[in-house]
């Protein structure tokens, strides 16, 4: 978390989100671990970052990504609003979807399906699908071509209460995994580290 090194006091607001993400349930198959929130962007932030392990190869992940919420009490008028969600996400894809043609606007379709089925009310949302091809060559030539999208968004919460938004999140990079949504009615783990 980032505060203001003229303001020893955080606001009741960000208090509050933060106590909202600590809330947060997720996939058991996806670790969270605190991150540095950028400071330049807003007086203050906190950041989590994500992974989703590959059982076949542990020391790989099939998703990542970054979680970052900001609050700004000034309500810069990019935002509409004192509180800003930043995120991304990355996965590993198939040759063969990664040359759909339609995958970056399904990317963006999953992120707005995941707010909504969670109730994460929001305004201002934005963001870039990118699919990305790369090969390998001279000492990494051995890592062979790979296929990612990559999912960059942010969007204005509306209301203090982040734990929607932050499981919104977390269900998506668990779905860029690979995983199916867990039923309601199975347990989640709690976020820790915030």
């Amino acid at each position: 978390m980032t505060t203001p090194q003229d303001d020893f006091q955080t606001p009741s607001q960000f208090q509050e989100a933060l106590e909202s993400l600590r809330r947060a349930r997720f996939q058991p198959e996806l670790s969270l671990s605190p991150i540095d929130a950028p400071q330049h962007l807003a007086p203050y932030g906190v950041g989590l970052g994500a992974g989703v392990a590959d059982p076949d190869a542990p020391d790989q992940d099939l998703a990542l990504g970054r979680f970052i919420l900001l609050f700004d009490p000034r309500a810069p008028e990019t935002w509409g609003g004192e509180f800003r969600v930043v995120s991304y996400i990355r996965a590993a894809i198939e040759p063969d979807v990664a040359a759909e043609q339609l995958l970056s606007s399904v990317a963006w379709d999953w992120l707005v399906e995941s707010l909504e089925s969670k109730g994460a009310l929001h305004k201002q949302a934005g963001g870039t699908a990118t699919r990305a091809f790369s090969q390998g060559f001279g000492v990494l030539e051995d890592s062979g071509e790979r296929n990612e999208i990559e999912l960059r968004a942010s969007w204005t919460p509306t209301g203090p209460d982040m734990r929607r938004h932050l499981e919104a999140w977390a269900d998506m990079v668990c779905t860029y995994a690979g995983l199916p949504p867990l039923p309601e009615d199975v347990a989640r783990f709690p976020v820790s580290g915030i």
